[in-house]
């Protein structure tokens, strides 16, 4: 096993870091690595917004839902899909994309090369010693969020990442399964995939009454179910086609 392995089989989330900004080299490096990333067809379609501005990031704490972790960090990074220069080249080159740009599969496109860049970024941060943490909580007002930033019609932000030192060595959540996860040549059964989620439900329930003392005793199957049972952000929809987004 090596290094690389090695920190991505350590990941864990970090809601707690020290005082301490990142340097500006470490911040372009860490978008370079992001910018590495694979990219659907060459498109490239994410844009990453830094966040050093102290009144922005507590903002943007307010919005995702007063989660403090936003605000205090060594950086804050927001991920969005933007199709924004697509349609400048287009301008440049008169031609007509707008039909491309409004489909759902430019939308997966876009998400998916959001989220493959943020883990490039991710994985680069936690191998020089620096936490990070994932914020879906922006997209909770997301309209706000938008304006905040200064997002055009065709660019959406779609998380955030915080980085910074960590002051926190919370414990690692135990992963499903690998035959929940991982199924060769066809789908599993859904009586197999009972099996597996019993026993998850075990595990996770034990580390959960560890890592609390006992406060918090629920396993993954009953914490998702329950989380899950009221739609969340059901705005979305109506917001993103305002973006010019995932029209048809």
């Amino acid at each position: 096993m090596n290094e690389v392995i090695e920190t991505i089989l350590a990941h864990r989330s970090i809601r707690k870091f020290k005082d301490k900004p990142l340097s500006e080299e470490m911040v372009t490096t860490l978008v370079k690595c992001a910018q590495s990333a694979s990219t659907s067809s060459y498109q490239q379609v994410c844009t990453i917004i830094g966040i050093d501005d102290r009144e922005k990031k507590e903002k943007l704490a307010e919005l995702a839902g007063n989660q403090s972790y936003v605000a205090d960090n060594g950086y804050f990074f927001v991920f969005c899909m933007d199709y924004n220069r697509h349609m400048i080249a287009a301008e440049m080159k008169e031609a007509e994309i707008f039909e491309t740009i409004e489909s759902t599969e430019a939308f997966i496109v876009g998400t998916v090369d959001a989220a493959l860049a943020a883990q490039n970024l991710s994985v680069a941060a936690e191998s020089l010693g620096l936490g990070i943490v994932y914020i879906g909580g922006i997209r909770n007002r997301l309209k706000e969020v938008s304006d905040l930033l200064g997002c055009p019609e065709h660019v959406l932000p779609l998380f955030g990442v915080a980085v910074g030192y960590p002051d926190a060595n919370p414990g690692k959540k135990p992963r499903l399964p690998l035959p929940a996860v991982f199924h060769k040549n066809n789908y599993q059964s859904t009586e197999e995939t009972k099996d597996w989620l019993t026993q998850y439900e075990k595990e996770t329930s034990e580390y959960y009454t560890e890592r609390t003392g006992g406060k918090r005793t629920e396993g993954w199957v009953t914490q998702i179910t329950g989380s899950m049972a009221s739609p969340k952000r059901t705005y979305m929809k109506d917001f993103v086609r305002s973006k010019g987004l995932n029209k048809s």
